[in-house]
C-alpha cells in the first residue's frame, strides 16, 4: 500500500531519520517535539524501555553526538498513515566503526499533516 499524499515519503523518512541523529535536532526539545508523537515509546539497544519525557530529557541534555550513517533504509506501508522504517545504523568513533544496530521506527501521519516517529527499537547487530 503506498500513500498519494507525498510522493517520495521514502526519502522524507529517511531524511526524519537522519535529522534526528543531528545534534541540532536531537538538543531542541521544540524540534524533538515536531517530530516525536506524544505517544512515543522507544526500546533501546540496551534493552530499556523509554517513553517521550525520558527521550527528551536524555537526548537534551546529551553533551556529544557521535557521528552515524544509515544503511540499507527500507520502509513498509502499514496502512495510508502508518509507515514502518528498517536500517543499519552505524556509529562512528574516530572514523572507525564502533556500533552497528539494526533500527526499526514507526512512523504515524497526524492529523496536522506531518509525519511523527511513534515507536522506535535498536537491536545490537553481529
Amino acid at each position: 500500500m503506498r500513500s498519494n499524499l507525498l510522493p517520495d515519503l521514502d526519502a522524507h523518512l529517511f531524511a526524519l531519520e537522519a535529522a534526528i541523529q543531528t545534534k541540532d535536532v536531537r538538543s531542541s526539545k521544540k524540534r524533538l517535539l515536531e517530530m516525536l508523537a506524544p505517544d512515543f515509546r522507544e526500546f533501546g539497544r540496551s534493552g530499556k524501555r523509554y517513553d517521550l519525557e525520558e527521550i527528551l530529557s536524555g537526548l537534551t541534555t546529551e553533551v556529544t553526538v557521535a557521528k552515524t550513517a544509515i544503511e540499507d533504509f527500507t520502509i513498509s506501508h502499514l496502512s495510508e498513515t502508518v509507515v514502518l522504517a528498517t536500517y543499519r545504523g552505524i556509529r562512528f568513533t574516530d572514523d572507525k566503526i564502533k556500533l552497528v544496530t539494526n533500527r526499526s521506527s514507526i512512523w504515524r501521519l497526524d492529523a496536522d499533516g506531518n509525519w511523527r516517529m511513534v515507536f522506535h527499537q535498536g537491536t545490537p547487530a553481529a
